[in-house]
Protein backbone atom coordinates (compact mmCIF):
# COMPACT_ATOMS: atom_id res chain seq x y z
CA UNK A 1 0.00 0.00 0.00
CA UNK A 2 1.82 3.32 -1.08
CA UNK A 3 1.37 6.46 0.79
CA UNK A 4 -1.32 8.02 -1.45
CA UNK A 5 -3.46 4.61 -1.14
CA UNK A 6 -3.50 4.57 2.50
CA UNK A 7 -4.21 8.30 2.57
CA UNK A 8 -7.50 7.62 -0.03
CA UNK A 9 -8.80 4.41 2.62
CA UNK A 10 -7.92 6.24 5.65
CA UNK A 11 -8.41 9.92 5.69
CA UNK A 12 -12.13 9.93 4.80
CA UNK A 13 -12.60 7.61 7.50
CA UNK A 14 -10.48 9.52 9.85
CA UNK A 15 -12.63 12.98 9.12
CA UNK A 16 -15.96 11.04 10.21
CA UNK A 17 -14.64 9.34 13.21
CA UNK A 18 -12.53 11.98 14.41
CA UNK A 19 -15.11 14.15 14.86
CA UNK A 20 -18.20 11.53 15.93
CA UNK A 21 -17.76 12.51 19.98
CA UNK A 22 -18.49 16.24 18.90
CA UNK A 23 -22.03 15.87 19.49
CA UNK A 24 -23.04 12.68 20.84
CA UNK A 25 -25.50 12.85 23.35
CA UNK A 26 -22.96 12.25 26.36
CA UNK A 27 -20.82 15.25 24.99
CA UNK A 28 -23.73 17.77 24.91
CA UNK A 29 -24.53 16.99 28.41
CA UNK A 30 -21.07 17.82 29.49
CA UNK A 31 -21.61 21.18 27.79
CA UNK A 32 -24.98 21.24 29.80
CA UNK A 33 -23.42 20.70 32.74
CA UNK A 34 -20.39 23.67 32.35
CA UNK A 35 -23.55 26.12 31.41
CA UNK A 36 -22.38 26.29 27.66
CA UNK A 37 -24.86 24.11 25.31
CA UNK A 38 -23.26 21.87 22.61
CA UNK A 39 -22.81 24.31 20.14
CA UNK A 40 -20.94 26.54 22.47
CA UNK A 41 -18.73 23.76 24.55
CA UNK A 42 -17.77 22.49 20.48
CA UNK A 43 -16.57 25.90 19.87
CA UNK A 44 -14.99 26.21 23.31
CA UNK A 45 -13.71 22.28 23.72
CA UNK A 46 -12.26 22.59 20.21
CA UNK A 47 -10.72 26.08 20.31
CA UNK A 48 -9.85 25.17 24.16
CA UNK A 49 -6.06 24.38 23.10
CA UNK A 50 -5.36 27.67 22.18
CA UNK A 51 -5.84 29.08 25.54
CA UNK A 52 -7.82 32.21 26.30
CA UNK A 53 -7.34 34.06 23.26
CA UNK A 54 -9.32 36.64 20.77
CA UNK A 55 -12.32 35.39 18.78
CA UNK A 56 -9.88 36.09 15.43
CA UNK A 57 -7.64 34.05 16.92
CA UNK A 58 -9.88 31.15 17.19
CA UNK A 59 -11.72 31.80 13.67
CA UNK A 60 -8.30 32.07 11.98
CA UNK A 61 -7.15 28.24 13.48
CA UNK A 62 -11.06 27.30 12.80
CA UNK A 63 -11.56 28.85 9.30
CA UNK A 64 -15.33 28.34 7.51
CA UNK A 65 -17.00 29.76 9.89
CA UNK A 66 -18.55 33.37 9.82
CA UNK A 67 -16.67 35.66 12.20
CA UNK A 68 -19.75 37.42 14.19
CA UNK A 69 -20.52 33.81 14.78
CA UNK A 70 -16.91 32.67 16.08
CA UNK A 71 -16.83 36.02 18.17
CA UNK A 72 -20.42 35.47 19.48
CA UNK A 73 -20.01 31.82 21.01
CA UNK A 74 -16.17 32.30 21.90
CA UNK A 75 -16.73 35.35 24.08
CA UNK A 76 -19.58 34.07 26.28
CA UNK A 77 -18.44 30.90 26.15
CA UNK A 78 -15.17 32.36 28.31
CA UNK A 79 -17.29 34.69 30.57
CA UNK A 80 -18.66 30.64 31.82
CA UNK A 81 -16.17 28.67 31.80
CA UNK A 82 -12.11 29.14 30.97
CA UNK A 83 -10.79 28.02 27.62
CA UNK A 84 -8.11 25.60 28.97
CA UNK A 85 -10.26 23.89 31.06
CA UNK A 86 -13.48 23.12 28.54
CA UNK A 87 -9.83 22.12 26.06
CA UNK A 88 -9.42 19.57 29.10
CA UNK A 89 -12.93 18.65 29.52
CA UNK A 90 -13.14 18.29 25.49
CA UNK A 91 -10.53 16.05 25.35
CA UNK A 92 -11.86 13.92 28.24
CA UNK A 93 -15.23 13.83 26.13
CA UNK A 94 -13.34 12.02 23.78
CA UNK A 95 -11.93 9.38 25.72
CA UNK A 96 -14.90 8.67 27.13
CA UNK A 97 -16.82 7.90 24.19
CA UNK A 98 -13.68 5.92 23.24
CA UNK A 99 -14.22 3.89 26.04
CA UNK A 100 -18.29 3.67 25.49
CA UNK A 101 -17.97 2.44 21.98
CA UNK A 102 -14.56 0.66 21.13
CA UNK A 103 -13.61 -1.25 24.15
CA UNK A 104 -14.82 -4.58 22.36
CA UNK A 105 -12.52 -3.97 19.49
CA UNK A 106 -9.24 -6.39 18.69
CA UNK A 107 -6.01 -4.85 16.83
CA UNK A 108 -6.49 -1.40 19.08
CA UNK A 109 -2.65 -1.66 20.11
CA UNK A 110 -1.67 -2.11 16.53
CA UNK A 111 -3.70 0.42 15.31
CA UNK A 112 -2.36 2.88 18.04
CA UNK A 113 0.96 2.11 17.30
CA UNK A 114 0.35 2.84 13.80
CA UNK A 115 -1.49 6.25 14.62
CA UNK A 116 1.37 7.09 17.06
CA UNK A 117 3.81 7.04 14.06
CA UNK A 118 2.15 9.10 11.54
CA UNK A 119 1.71 11.60 14.55
CA UNK A 120 5.05 11.96 15.43
CA UNK A 121 6.29 12.22 11.78
CA UNK A 122 4.48 15.40 11.48
CA UNK A 123 5.24 19.10 11.17
CA UNK A 124 3.28 21.42 13.59
CA UNK A 125 4.55 24.36 11.92
CA UNK A 126 1.45 26.73 10.64
CA UNK A 127 -1.33 23.93 12.10
CA UNK A 128 -1.92 25.66 15.94
CA UNK A 129 -5.17 23.95 16.04
CA UNK A 130 -3.70 20.75 15.44
CA UNK A 131 -0.40 21.69 17.61
CA UNK A 132 -2.63 22.47 20.27
CA UNK A 133 -3.91 19.28 20.93
CA UNK A 134 -1.66 16.85 20.35
CA UNK A 135 -0.08 19.07 23.01
CA UNK A 136 -2.48 17.12 25.46
CA UNK A 137 -1.59 13.97 26.68
CA UNK A 138 -2.74 11.04 25.57
CA UNK A 139 -5.02 8.23 27.56
CA UNK A 140 -3.10 4.79 28.99
CA UNK A 141 -6.14 2.94 27.68
CA UNK A 142 -6.32 1.75 24.65
CA UNK A 143 -10.01 2.36 23.29
CA UNK A 144 -9.85 5.87 24.73
CA UNK A 145 -6.16 6.61 23.20
CA UNK A 146 -7.63 5.18 19.50
CA UNK A 147 -10.06 7.62 19.86
CA UNK A 148 -7.85 10.80 20.84
CA UNK A 149 -5.51 9.65 18.20
CA UNK A 150 -8.15 9.65 15.59
CA UNK A 151 -9.23 12.88 16.26
CA UNK A 152 -5.65 14.39 16.26
CA UNK A 153 -4.70 13.10 12.95
CA UNK A 154 -7.92 14.73 11.75
CA UNK A 155 -7.23 18.03 13.20
CA UNK A 156 -3.74 17.36 11.28
CA UNK A 157 -5.31 16.68 8.19
CA UNK A 158 -7.66 19.58 8.66
CA UNK A 159 -5.50 22.17 10.07
CA UNK A 160 -2.81 21.44 6.75
CA UNK A 161 -6.03 21.61 4.88
CA UNK A 162 -7.12 25.27 5.67
CA UNK A 163 -3.53 25.96 5.05
CA UNK A 164 -4.04 24.70 1.49
CA UNK A 165 -6.93 26.52 1.24
CA UNK A 166 -5.42 29.97 1.67
CA UNK A 167 -2.29 29.05 -0.19
CA UNK A 168 -4.53 28.54 -3.19
CA UNK A 169 -6.14 32.16 -2.63
CA UNK A 170 -9.38 30.64 -1.95
CA UNK A 171 -11.93 32.21 0.45
CA UNK A 172 -12.22 29.59 3.00
CA UNK A 173 -16.14 30.19 2.86
CA UNK A 174 -16.26 29.68 -0.06
CA UNK A 175 -14.39 26.03 0.17
CA UNK A 176 -17.09 25.35 2.89
CA UNK A 177 -19.83 26.02 0.47
CA UNK A 178 -18.18 23.74 -2.51
CA UNK A 179 -17.59 21.12 0.51
CA UNK A 180 -21.00 21.35 2.42
CA UNK A 181 -23.37 23.01 0.96
CA UNK A 182 -26.34 22.11 3.15
CA UNK A 183 -24.54 23.71 6.16
CA UNK A 184 -23.92 27.58 5.61
CA UNK A 185 -26.46 29.01 7.49
CA UNK A 186 -25.16 26.85 10.54
CA UNK A 187 -21.84 28.18 10.00
CA UNK A 188 -22.67 31.74 10.39
CA UNK A 189 -23.94 32.70 6.87
CA UNK A 190 -27.24 34.45 5.72
CA UNK A 191 -26.38 33.10 1.77
CA UNK A 192 -24.40 31.15 -0.10
CA UNK A 193 -21.48 32.54 -1.28
CA UNK A 194 -21.49 32.91 -5.41
CA UNK A 195 -18.43 30.42 -6.85
CA UNK A 196 -18.37 28.35 -10.33
CA UNK A 197 -16.00 26.01 -11.84
CA UNK A 198 -12.90 28.21 -11.47
CA UNK A 199 -13.46 28.03 -7.76
CA UNK A 200 -14.36 24.33 -7.86
CA UNK A 201 -10.46 23.90 -9.51
CA UNK A 202 -8.88 25.67 -6.75
CA UNK A 203 -10.84 23.76 -4.05
CA UNK A 204 -9.64 20.41 -5.95
CA UNK A 205 -5.70 21.87 -5.97
CA UNK A 206 -5.91 22.81 -2.16
CA UNK A 207 -7.58 18.90 -1.87
CA UNK A 208 -3.97 17.77 -3.41
CA UNK A 209 -2.30 20.28 -1.98
CA UNK A 210 -3.01 19.06 1.39
CA UNK A 211 -2.58 14.96 0.37
CA UNK A 212 1.20 16.47 -0.71
CA UNK A 213 1.31 18.17 2.50
CA UNK A 214 0.24 15.51 4.73
CA UNK A 215 2.03 12.04 2.38
CA UNK A 216 5.19 12.61 4.69
CA UNK A 217 4.05 11.66 7.88
CA UNK A 218 1.27 8.63 6.46
CA UNK A 219 4.96 7.30 4.61
CA UNK A 220 6.35 6.87 7.85
CA UNK A 221 4.57 3.86 8.55
CA UNK A 222 5.15 -0.16 7.35
CA UNK A 223 3.31 -2.07 5.40
CA UNK A 224 2.34 -3.82 8.80
CA UNK A 225 1.40 -0.49 10.14
CA UNK A 226 -1.25 0.95 7.45
CA UNK A 227 -3.19 -2.44 7.61
CA UNK A 228 -3.34 -2.23 11.07
CA UNK A 229 -4.65 1.45 10.70
CA UNK A 230 -7.20 1.09 7.67
CA UNK A 231 -8.53 -2.39 10.51
CA UNK A 232 -8.52 -0.39 13.26
CA UNK A 233 -10.61 2.68 11.34
CA UNK A 234 -12.86 0.03 9.47
CA UNK A 235 -13.54 -1.63 13.14
CA UNK A 236 -14.39 1.54 14.81
CA UNK A 237 -16.37 2.42 12.02
CA UNK A 238 -18.01 -0.79 12.42
CA UNK A 239 -18.92 -0.17 16.18
CA UNK A 240 -20.54 2.96 15.62
CA UNK A 241 -22.72 1.65 12.70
Amino acid sequence: MTPDELMQQACPKIGVLGAAFYFDAVTVAKGDELGLGGFRFYFMGRGGVLGDVEPAVVRSAFGYFAPPLVEKLWNKGREIVDPREAGRVYVDCSRDFGRAHFGDIDGLDAFCQAAETINAATDEASLPLYAGLNAEPLSDDLPARAMQLTALLREYRGSAHLAAIRCMGLDDAVAHAIKRPDDVQMFGYEATPEFGDAERALHDEAEAMTDRMVRGAYAAVDADGAKALVAGLDAMEAALS
